[in-house]
């Protein structure tokens, strides 16, 4: 008897009792009920835990659709913004364009008026200074002070000193006049006379 008390006897008892323990206590029946559950399709409504509701998850799923909205809108608002600033960059570009080159046309004319200025001045110098100095002192008194000043300082200095004489011999008002001429052809920049 030796063999029963060997350590594998004993456990081959406990496996046999458990075994028939198990099959006496745990019938067919008990099963049906799981069976007729399992038959049953699974769909969110039968589930208790899908008809929990909670209104504070469903006022942020609101709140969360309300900003996704406003977010859309200002998006919208935006692209409408920047497509507004991208037509009136082109506009500027444009309009920068062309007073750019309206700006070099006219830089332009007065470089070419400026030469043409200096030449018709060099010119009308060159003509009082050919005539006889009573006629010169009556042509610059006819004219505007600041272009007889223009003239005279373009002279030669002995040329304008004896239509200068001319004038202030033609009477008081061109005495007058001469010394008024005089004291400006004193203040031209030598700039001027390069002209």
């Amino acid at each position: 008897m030796r063999w029963l008390q060997s350590p594998w006897m004993v456990s081959l008892s406990g496996c046999l009792l458990f075994l028939a323990t198990t099959a006496a206590l745990i019938s067919p029946a008990r099963f049906e009920g799981l069976r007729a559950s399992a038959a049953e399709p699974f769909t969110p409504n039968n589930d208790p835990s899908w008809k929990f509701r909670n209104p504070e998850f469903e006022q942020w799923v609101e709140e969360l659709k309300h900003e996704r909205e406003v977010l859309l809108t200002k998006e919208k608002a935006l692209q409408e913004w920047q497509t507004r600033l991208d037509a009136e960059r082109a506009e500027i570009f444009s309009i920068t364009q062309a007073v750019n080159q309206l700006q070099m046309e006219f830089d332009k004319n007065v470089v070419r008026f400026k030469s043409q200025d200096a030449e018709n001045l060099k010119r009308q110098t060159q003509l009082v200074a050919a005539m006889p100095p009573a006629s010169a002192a009556k042509l610059l008194s006819e004219m505007p002070e600041d272009d007889a000043v223009r003239i005279l300082f373009g002279m030669k200095a002995e040329q304008a000193s004896l239509v200068l004489d001319a004038f202030s011999q033609s009477g008081p008002a061109q005495a007058k006049q001469a010394a008024a001429i005089t004291k400006r052809m004193r203040n031209v920049l030598p700039a001027e006379s390069a002209k």
